[in-house]
């Protein structure tokens, strides 16, 4: 394991229905810090079910994730500790509908991180500037466009300081027009040297941002490479099959 090594993932299996379902089927890989790994494939091929496994949000029914040293499929470790670290962005937002977008982004800081709500409010509106939504943080999330939450969802999850961003398909829910804005956000974010773990159907995103590309297939890790040599020169049948369909 590399000295900046953030997670390491250990032959990991998911099973559902006993055994008959293998959604991931001896799964191993390395995320250093300030990396940008873009996890795509064909539906069904275990890239959500990885990325969920990834802060236990599905538990792994064998091996081992490793998150700054911590085995966290330890029953004995507080998970909790390790997910504040672990920003998690999903296809649809899960936005607090009764709050305004600043309580949706303050409250885990307050009653999670113990912040003053002076403290968290002012790290809140920073970062709903950065995102160019300031004038939006007393509306409500259903004031809010499809890409206009998606910002809001990927700041939120800044809001915790984490060492990690996680993001399931987050463009997969908007409109085409909203893509845009919102893999501008995570571009932005790669740029400052974020660790990031991206599953998404975005193929532009994934060759300018990732610094490493896995493609996954029936929850095994087919083939992994940097961008310009998986896309440019796929080794494997399966990856080029995929290829020249979504290209």
């Amino acid at each position: 394991m590399n000295d900046n090594t953030l997670i390491s993932v250990n032959d990991l299996k998911k099973y559902f229905n006993g055994e008959q379902i293998k959604a991931l089927d001896g799964v191993s890989a390395e995320i250093r810090e300030g990396e940008v790994v873009v996890v795509i494939g064909p539906s069904g091929s275990g890239k959500s079910t990885f990325l969920r496994c990834l802060n236990l949000l599905e538990i792994p029914t064998y091996g081992h994730i490793l998150f700054n040293n911590v085995d966290i499929t330890d029953p004995k470790t507080d998970i909790n500790i390790h997910r504040q670290k672990m920003g998690m962005v999903f296809q649809h937002f899960n936005l607090f509908p009764h709050m305004t977008i600043l309580k949706n982004m303050t409250i885990a800081p307050i009653k999670v991180l113990k912040k003053s709500k002076e403290d968290a409010e002012a790290q809140a509106m920073a970062l709903l500037k950065r995102v160019g939504l300031e004038d939006r943080a007393n509306a409500y999330p259903s004031q809010l466009s499809g890409g206009q939450k998606q910002r809001i969802a990927i700041v939120r999850a800044l809001c915790m300081d984490p060492k990690v961003m996680l993001f399931d398909e987050p463009t997969s829910a908007l409109d085409p027009e909203m893509v845009g804005e919102v893999l501008d956000v995570m571009k932005q974010l790669a740029r400052e040297g974020m660790t990031m773990v991206v599953v998404t159907h975005e193929m532009g995103f994934a060759k300018e941002v990732g610094s490493r590309v896995i493609f996954m297939d029936e929850g095994k890790i087919v083939e992994e490479n940097d961008p310009v040599t998986l896309f440019e020169h796929p080794q494997s049948e399966r990856l080029k099959s995929f290829l020249a369909k979504v290209l």
